[in-house]
């Protein structure tokens, strides 16, 4: 289907530089090509190649780990590798009703967003304003900001804003000193999953969902490692993606 004016793009050029901008039928400007016009691109359509001063780039419609990657950094985000494994553990999918604590930089809400809509919903807990307005700018070139909403305040003992939930996401390093406050807010058989940085803050984790009488509490870490692939060879990549974060999952009984 041919691009429409709005929609959030990137050009990738031959060297692999990906230049991200919102469609618009006027001058469009992409930072380190200058500004450009964006009528160019009518009836253009996903994989393309326009030729801009001279150079070749292909335009594509970001994915969702495209839109991860190429976010307005300020806090660490929660990887791609280990966003996957959230949504399918927590078996996010569309209509889901999903808290999240944590905006970060808002990459795994950017993924949240998109496995839920167009009928579910995501309601972040944010402790720092400057994050949740940092997230907020990031989750709006998605066009799905319509499926969130954010509160500021500390997730141990703020009152919370959204009920019934499908599953809780925790990436805060003492999630069990929020417990108390977040399961009401989560209901029965739904699934809950904290990511902390530390062994020792897994421990609490685990223990505190164990005394609380989740079920199936299980921990494991997430590791990636690339493969160079070249005539004549191929290897392993010498660097991988190691250690992120340490995942636990559980699922809530009925009382």
């Amino acid at each position: 289907m041919a691009f429409q004016e709005g929609e959030y793009l990137y050009l990738q050029g031959e060297d692999g530089r990906r230049y991200f901008f919102r469609l618009q039928n006027s001058m469009v400007k992409l930072g380190g090509l200058g500004v450009i016009d964006g009528s160019r691109f009518c009836g253009k359509d996903d994989g393309d190649m326009v030729e801009i001063v001279g150079k070749k780039f292909n335009v594509f419609r970001p994915g969702t780990v495209d839109l991860m990657e190429s976010l307005e950094r300020g806090a660490q985000i929660i990887t791609p590798k280990d966003a996957c494994e959230i949504l399918f553990e927590c078996d996010i999918r569309a209509g889901s009703r999903v808290i999240e604590v944590g905006a970060g930089s808002g990459g795994l809400t950017t993924a949240l967003l998109n496995a839920v809509a167009p009928t579910g919903h995501v309601h972040t807990i944010e402790f720092k304003q400057q994050n949740a307005d940092r997230a907020l700018r990031n989750v709006k070139r998605t066009g799905l900001d319509q499926y969130w909403t954010c509160q500021i305040g500390d997730a141990r003992d703020a009152p919370i804003e959204f009920d019934n939930a499908d599953a809780l996401i925790t990436d805060m390093p003492d999630a069990e000193n929020a417990l108390d406050n977040l399961v009401p807010h989560l209901r029965n058989g739904g699934r809950i999953c904290t990511y902390v940085p530390n062994v020792n803050q897994l421990e609490l984790s685990v223990r505190a969902l164990r005394d609380r009488g989740f079920a199936d509490v299980r921990s494991f870490e997430v590791m990636r490692r690339g493969m160079e692939v070249h005539e004549g060879g191929t290897r392993p990549s010498f660097e991988m993606l190691g250690h992120t974060g340490y995942l636990t999952f559980a699922r809530k009984r009925s009382v």
